[in-house]
C-alpha cells in the first residue's frame, strides 16, 4: 500500500525530495578547496567556485529543477533554498559547507532535485563554478540566520536574490545566461523548447486548489 516516488513535491504540508550535489576539486591527488590558514578552512579556489555557482544558480535552475512540481518544493519553510546564498552551517542556504576538511572539503548544492537529468545539471554546475574561478569572483559574506525567518525587507536590504520562482522564469534565466548555453551546446535550445511545450500545457490545466478555492456552491 506504500508509493516511492522521486517526484520533488509529492506532499502538501511535508518537505519535498531533493537531490543535494556536492563538489570537490582536487590537484596532484589534493583537494584544493582546503586552506588549514583560512579561518573556515577554505581556500580561495573554493570561495571563486561557489560565487560561480551563485552567480549562475538562476540559470542553471531551469535544469537542476526541470519540472513545474519542482517550485512547489522550494518554498520558505520546507528545507529547501529560495536565496542565493552560502553557509558553513545553515541549512536554509542554497550553498552549505559540510564540516569535514581536509581531504573532504566539499561544497554541497541544496538546489537540485531527482527529476533533474544529472548529465545535463551537472555539467552546468561544473561551467558554472569554473567559470567562478576562471573570473576570480568573490561570493557575498555568509548568512548565518535562518533564511526562512528573514522578512523580505531584510533580505532586500542585503541584497539577497531569489532562484526562479517557476518553471517559466526558470527557463528564461536559462536562455539569458550564456555560459550555461554554452556548456550544453545544441542540447540548450532542444531543451528550452521541450520545457516550454512542458510549461504552455500547464497553463491550461485546472487544478483542484483552484475548483475548491474558486468554484463556489451557492
Amino acid at each position: 500500500g506504500l508509493h516511492a516516488t522521486f517526484m520533488p513535491k509529492p506532499l502538501r504540508d511535508a518537505a519535498g525530495n531533493g537531490m543535494h550535489i556536492n563538489f570537490s576539486l582536487f590537484q596532484n591527488g589534493r583537494n584544493v578547496f582546503y586552506d588549514e590558514n583560512d579561518p573556515e578552512k577554505l581556500s580561495l579556489l573554493a570561495r571563486q567556485f561557489i560565487a560561480g555557482l551563485l552567480e549562475h544558480a538562476q540559470g542553471f535552475c531551469a535544469l537542476a529543477n526541470p519540472l513545474v512540481n519542482s517550485y512547489k518544493r522550494m518554498v520558505a519553510g520546507y528545507e529547501a533554498p529560495c536565496c542565493l546564498t552560502w553557509s558553513s552551517a545553515n541549512r536554509s542556504a542554497l550553498i552549505r559547507i559540510p564540516v569535514p576538511r581536509g581531504q573532504g572539503t566539499r561544497v554541497e548544492l541544496r538546489s537540485p532535485d531527482p527529476a533533474c537529468n544529472p548529465y545535463l545539471t551537472l555539467a552546468a554546475c561544473l561551467a558554472a563554478g569554473l567559470d567562478g574561478i576562471r573570473r576570480e569572483l568573490a561570493p557575498p559574506p555568509e548568512i548565518a540566520g535562518n533564511l526562512y525567518n528573514m522578512p523580505p525587507e531584510e533580505l532586500a536590504a542585503r541584497q539577497i536574490r531569489n532562484l526562479p520562482a517557476s518553471l517559466e522564469d526558470a527557463l528564461r534565466a536559462m536562455e539569458e545566461d550564456p555560459v550555461v548555453m554554452k556548456a550544453l551546446g545544441p542540447y540548450a535550445v532542444r531543451y528550452l523548447e521541450g520545457k516550454r511545450q512542458e510549461w504552455e500545457e500547464y497553463k491550461k490545466q485546472i487544478s483542484q486548489w483552484e475548483l475548491d478555492q474558486y468554484l463556489v456552491a451557492w
